[in-house]
C-alpha cells in the first residue's frame, strides 16, 4: 500500500508514471549509442520540449509550463533512474543552470531569443564558469569583456573549462569581468556579469574534453579571442553577476542533491535483483548475513539523504534562502551516493567491473559528483562560515533585473 506524502499529490505521481515512461522507452534503449558516441542528439531535446519537460520552472509567456517545484523534482529524479551520468548532467544544466539566469533576470528581447528555443529544445544551452586557473574561486574569475566605446558591444577575451554541453551547445551563460568596463566595479565579487554567447561566434574555439565518466554528455574547454557580443546580452545588471551566480548556485546544488539520491537509489534496485539472480555456494547471494546486513545500512543511508533533501526543497519553494541547507544537502547526498554505489559494485562480484553492466558505468559516473557544482571541501566551508561564523545571505533578485 503506498503511503500518502507530504510532498507529492495524484498529479504528481501520474506526471512521474510519464516520465518514467520516457526514460524507459526512449532515452535507456540509447544507452550505448550515446555513450559510445559522447553525444547527446539534439532530437531527445526536441522531444522533451515538446513534452513539456524542459519548461517546468518556466513562465507559459515563453512555452514554459510553470509547474510548481515538485514536478522538476519528480522530472530530476527519474532522470537519474537512466543510469547515465552525463544524459542526466546535460539536461538539468540545460533547464536547471544555464536558461535559469536568463529566466531570472534576463530582458524580454533575450527571453525571446534563448529562452523560448531551450524550453522548445531548439537549441542546447551550457552554463560558463569555471576557468582553467580559477577553480572553484568565482571572485578570482579573469575573462574579460570589455565594453566597447560606442557601448553597442562586449569584447570578451577569455577561457573556459569543465564546461557541460560546451561542445555542441548552441550558446552559453557566461561569467565575465566588467569591472574594467565601466569605472564602477563594485570591488572583487561586484565585477562580475553574465552575458549570453552564441557559441558559434567568430572568435570562440571549442576543445572536447575527453572525462573518466560522463560519457554521454559532452564537455568542453572554451577559448574566446575577441569575441564580439552585443551589449543587449548582458543579463540583469552590469557588475551583478556574482550576487546571480550565488543565488542560483542554491538551485544548483539542491539539484544535483535530488538526483544523487535518486542515482544511489537506482543503484541499490540494480544490486537488490543481481542478490536475487546469483547463486553462490548452493543458494542465493541475498541470504548471506553480511551482504543483507549492509543493503540494509546502504538503504537507511539513502533514506535519510532522500528525507534531508525533500525538506530542504520544501523549504526552497517557501522562498527561503537556503544556501546552508542546500549546501549540507548536496554535501551529504553526493558523498552518500559515491558510497552506495562503491558497496554495491562490491555485492557483482567481478560482473561489477564489467562494461556490460550499468553499474561499472555507474561506478565511473559518480566520482565526480563530489567535485562538480561546488567540491566536497566548498560545500564544507560554505557550511562553516554559516555555522560557526554566522554568516548569513538575502534575496538577490528584486525585480529590477529585467526593467528597462
Amino acid at each position: 500500500m503506498k503511503r500518502p506524502s507530504l510532498y507529492f499529490t495524484e498529479a504528481h505521481d501520474l506526471f512521474r508514471q510519464s516520465v518514467r515512461q520516457f526514460i524507459e522507452t526512449e532515452v535507456v534503449p540509447h544507452t550505448d549509442e550515446w555513450e559510445t558516441n559522447r553525444r547527446i542528439p539534439l532530437s531527445v531535446f526536441q522531444r522533451m520540449g515538446e513534452l513539456g519537460y524542459l519548461g517546468l520552472p518556466f513562465p507559459e509567456e515563453f512555452g514554459g509550463v510553470d509547474a510548481d517545484f515538485w514536478y522538476s523534482v519528480v522530472f530530476l529524479e527519474e532522470l537519474a533512474r537512466c543510469g547515465m551520468g552525463g544524459f542526466t548532467t546535460a539536461v538539468s544544466v540545460h533547464e536547471y543552470m544555464a536558461i535559469n539566469h536568463i529566466s531570472k533576470a534576463g530582458s524580454y528581447a533575450l527571453k525571446q531569443r534563448y529562452l523560448i528555443p531551450a524550453i522548445a529544445g531548439e537549441k542546447v544551452a551550457a552554463l560558463a564558469i569555471t576557468e582553467p586557473d580559477t577553480g572553484s574561486d568565482v571572485s578570482a574569475i579573469r575573462t574579460t569583456a570589455i565594453l566597447t566605446e560606442a557601448g553597442d558591444a562586449f569584447i570578451v577575451n577569455g577561457a573556459k573549462t569543465f564546461i557541460s554541453n560546451g561542445t555542441y551547445g548552441d550558446f552559453a551563460t557566461l561569467v565575465v569581468k566588467t569591472g574594467g568596463a565601466t569605472s564602477d566595479t563594485g570591488g572583487k565579487s561586484g565585477g562580475l556579469s553574465l552575458l549570453v554567447v552564441d557559441l558559434d561566434s567568430v572568435g570562440i574555439t571549442r576543445t572536447k574534453l575527453n572525462k573518466i565518466g560522463w560519457h554521454s554528455s559532452d564537455t568542453a574547454e572554451i577559448h574566446f579571442d575577441d569575441v564580439r557580443v552585443p551589449a543587449d546580452n548582458l543579463i540583469g545588471q552590469l557588475n551583478k553577476g556574482f550576487y546571480y551566480l550565488m543565488e542560483s548556485l542554491q538551485l544548483e546544488r539542491l539539484v544535483a542533491a535530488v538526483m544523487a539520491v535518486s542515482g544511489a537509489q537506482q543503484a541499490l534496485d540494480w544490486t537488490l535483483a543481481y542478490l536475487n539472480e546469483r547463486e553462490a555456494f548452493g543458494r542465493k547471494i541475498g541470504t548471506f548475513q553480511a551482504i543483507r546486513h549492509k543493503i540494509a545500512d546502504v538503504a537507511t543511508e539513502i533514506e535519510m539523504a532522500r528525507q534531508f533533501v525533500y525538506h530542504t526543497c520544501w523549504l526552497y519553494t517557501q522562498g527561503d534562502v537556503v544556501v546552508k541547507e542546500c549546501s549540507m544537502a548536496k554535501l551529504a547526498a553526493s558523498e552518500m551516493q559515491k558510497r552506495v554505489v562503491d558497496t554495491c559494485l562490491q555485492f557483482f562480484g567481478g560482473y561489477g567491473y564489467m562494461e556490460d553492466y550499468p553499474i561499472a558505468r555507474a561506478y565511473r559516473d559518480v566520482r565526480v559528483g563530489t567535485i562538480a557544482g561546488g567540491s566536497s571541501e566548498i560545500m564544507r566551508e560554505i557550511i562553516s562560515r554559516i555555522v560557526v561564523d554566522a554568516v548569513a545571505y538575502k534575496p538577490v533578485y528584486d525585480g529590477a533585473e529585467t526593467k528597462a
